[in-house]
């Protein structure tokens, strides 16, 4: 609307008074005169021919949508920053669990090792194992209650709201499809969609109309004038001692024509022709990042839905290794180390499943924000994942 005034009518209105003390001697006569002058005037003008200034306008519809499209990246980076710090809350939740829980079992397994030092079964290393082991998931426990902490401060402070409960994940957990499953597909979509890309674009149209403003600097100008002019000089004026009433109006059309302006306009139009180049170069740039960034969005789903089936199975076997370990310490084929070993191990790869099972629905939405189609209606999808 800004860059329209400049093709639509101006309309001004001045007015002014002021007092004159005349004096004129003449073959030495001396004449004085004192006198006060009115006026007041319109004046209106509507351009006819202003290349510059309809380039002007030309730009500014670009320049909304480009503003629209840094709107739309702004809108999906939000809904990708709160789905990460939603699950980052929930991740820190299950690794406080996982954590409370092995604590629960190295203590048990502490007991059990120092009830057989007592009966001479077992040596003091035995005890000694546990209670380090002990020690030591104590300390991430408290980490963990920290770090569950921090995550909900930044849920918070992102949204707004204090005191957010995030719904856990339903189980069993059966990762999304990618679709489409073809990567080039994601990629095509992305040099249309994604408002990196559209921004560029509005960028190189921009350019070129700043080319066509540079050119107008050569080119005339057409407006049509009017104005409306009253003079009132009610003691007279330099002439006369009699009242002086004055009106005039007129219309016209007026031209300017420059001719020469010391080539500034010739070394105006070569920069911003430069400036259409890097334009260009800006827009191939950003849709190969764009499309790299695609790519390694699409293959790192990928992987991680490949991950939550390989961790499902290694959770499995890893608690097979515990209760087999546990068995072998009390048939005495297997020591204190390895239990406290197996039990670890458990730990870290049910963190690690828990983990890669948020990464994968936060991975799809990332696929979504790397080719530029992410949309509030996306997480939809992941609500269903949660708990009811």
């Amino acid at each position: 609307a800004q860059a329209k005034a400049g093709l639509l009518p101006f309309v001004g209105v001045s007015a002014g008074s002021s007092r004159t003390n005349f004096e004129n001697t003449t073959a030495s006569v001396t004449t004085n005169r004192d006198f006060t002058t009115n006026n007041a005037s319109i004046n209106a003008s509507q351009p006819l021919y202003r290349p510059a200034a309809y380039a002007t306008w030309e730009q500014s519809e670009k320049q909304v949508v480009a503003a629209s499209a840094r709107l739309t990246a702004a809108s999906q980076d939000l809904i990708l920053r709160v789905t990460v710090a939603y699950f980052e809350v929930l991740s820190a939740q299950d690794d406080l669990v996982l954590v409370q829980a092995l604590k629960k079992a190295v203590a048990e397994q502490l007991a059990v090792a120092k009830r057989n030092f007592e009966v001479g079964v077992s040596t003091i290393t035995d005890t000694r194992e546990s209670e380090a082991r002990y020690d030591q998931v104590v300390a991430a426990e408290i980490g963990a209650e920290n770090d569950l902490n921090v995550k909900h401060l930044a849920l918070d402070q992102l949204i707004g709201k204090s005191g957010i409960q995030p719904k856990p994940l339903a189980i069993p957990f059966t990762p999304p499809p990618v679709n489409p499953p073809n990567v080039e597909a994601w990629v095509a979509e992305s040099a249309i969609s994604h408002p990196a890309v559209i921004q560029n674009q509005v960028q190189i149209e921009l350019a070129k109309l700043e080319t066509k403003k540079a050119e107008a600097g050569h080119k005339p100008t057409v407006d049509l004038v009017a104005s409306y002019g009253t003079i009132r000089n009610p003691n007279g004026s330099t002439t006369t001692g009699y009242t002086v009433n004055t009106n005039s109006g007129n219309i016209g059309v007026a031209l300017n024509w420059p001719l020469f302006n010391g080539f500034a306009v010739q070394n105006r139009i070569k920069e911003t022709l430069s400036l259409e180049d890097k334009a260009a170069a800006d827009l191939n740039a950003t849709e190969r990042s764009v499309a790299q960034a695609t790519r390694s969005a699409f293959f790192g789903l990928k992987s991680g839905i490949s991950q939550v089936k390989a961790l499902e199975t290694a959770v499995a076997s890893t608690q097979s290794a515990v209760e087999s370990n546990l068995l072998g310490y009390q048939v005495g084929v297997r020591i204190n180390l390895d239990v406290l070993n197996a039990q670890t191990q458990l730990y870290v790869t049910k963190r690690d499943l828990d983990l890669v099972r948020y990464n994968v629905l936060t991975g799809g939405l990332r696929l979504r924000l790397a080719n530029g189609t992410l949309k509030p209606e996306d997480l939809n999808a992941v609500n269903a994942f949660l708990a009811k």
